[in-house]
């Protein structure tokens, strides 16, 4: 049996967790941010030991930040077959991964040398749902066969993060930067 203090002092950790939270992922998205602990705290409003006490540490943390981010990316990747033919999906995820790209780009930035197992296998598995994506599209004849499909996703993956970086002027040129790669990516005519 709970006490209200108990219930109250969840609440309260709930709440704190969430701050954190939202705290973490503003910094990760602002170009130069400092990640520590303190300057998560000041930006959730919470004292450093509390946010310790939430995730344990500036790592799991992150990761919990950084893979609330990426989750709905990787099973967007996974759903996207079965709305649309394999090139349509590749050609849509490609623009959506620009989009999230350009959204979260710092976050790359700031990830390196930290341990993120959530992180690393949600990557993993966004890798696995892009390479099935390409495979779709090399059997229906629309992704060209002599390039190695992890090829294929590093190479669209880099490009997004190009693109992001750039921070295009317009919705056409992030649209012509797309076709450019597609079309690149289409099985080649023969030369006689």
């Amino acid at each position: 049996m709970s006490t209200s203090g108990e219930t109250g002092r969840r609440a309260d950790a709930v709440r704190n967790r969430r701050l954190a939270l939202e705290a973490t992922k503003a910094l990760l998205a602002r170009p130069g941010a400092t990640l520590t602990v303190e300057a998560i705290a000041k930006e959730a409003g919470l004292g450093a030991a509390t946010v310790v006490r939430s995730f344990g540490g500036k790592e799991a943390l992150i990761d919990a930040a950084v893979s609330g981010l990426l989750e709905p990316v990787v099973q967007r990747a996974r759903d996207l077959p079965a709305e649309a033919g394999p090139e349509q999906a590749l050609r849509t995820f490609f623009a959506e991964l620009v989009a999230f790209q350009s959204a979260h780009h710092p976050i790359s930035e700031q990830l390196g040398g930290l341990n993120l197992p959530a992180t690393t296998a949600l990557r993993a598995g966004l890798v696995q749902a892009v390479e099935k994506m390409i495979a779709g599209a090399r059997q229906d004849g629309a992704i060209r066969t002599d390039v190695d499909p992890a090829v294929v996703s590093v190479l669209l993956g880099e490009v997004a993060y190009a693109i992001a970086r750039s921070r295009p002027a317009s919705r056409e040129l992030i649209d012509g930067f797309i076709t450019v790669v597609m079309d690149g990516l289409r099985p080649q005519a023969a030369v006689r």
